[in-house]
């Protein structure tokens, strides 16, 4: 019963932050928004309810104060989700659209993947977790 507990307010606590990141789920809707506003694209491979450095990158980064406040002005976000529970299992249109993504995006299926792309679509560079601070993270995306 204490585990069930801990994993809903994780989940709870998750689902909280991610929505006030204001991830898209839709690549061609995120696409189009990262053209519209000259925005690079943050595409983000996760199995948010298995994957610990995925859980760990998202706590440490992308919900810091620090990392929302720079990407709102900066950045669009894509979550490309992989849950494995049946609790958190996705739509299947959005499990297939996924499933594409991770062919062209994630050929070698690493978990987490953060794929950074330019406001035409095309790839600048790739990351992972890293455990560093929020602003070391924004460099080392801005980097890429």
């Amino acid at each position: 019963m204490k585990k069930l507990f801990s994993a809903i307010l994780f989940f709870t606590i998750a689902v909280s932050t991610l929505s006030a990141q204001n991830w898209k789920t839709d690549f061609e809707q995120a696409q189009k928004e990262a053209k519209e506003s000259n925005k690079k694209l943050i595409m983000v491979f996760q199995g948010s309810d298995w994957c610990a450095p995925c859980m760990k990158l998202n706590r440490e980064i992308w919900s810091s104060d620090t990392f929302q406040s720079y990407a709102k002005d900066h950045y669009v976000m894509l979550k490309v989700d992989f849950p494995r529970k049946k609790a958190n299992a996705l739509p299947e249109e959005l499990q297939a659209e996924n499933g594409k993504l991770a062919e062209t995006y994630n050929k070698k299926g690493y978990f987490p993947l953060v794929v950074l792309l330019d406001s035409q679509g095309k790839v600048i560079g790739e990351t992972g977790y890293k455990n560093v601070t929020p602003d070391e993270y924004i460099n080392l995306l801005n980097a890429l």
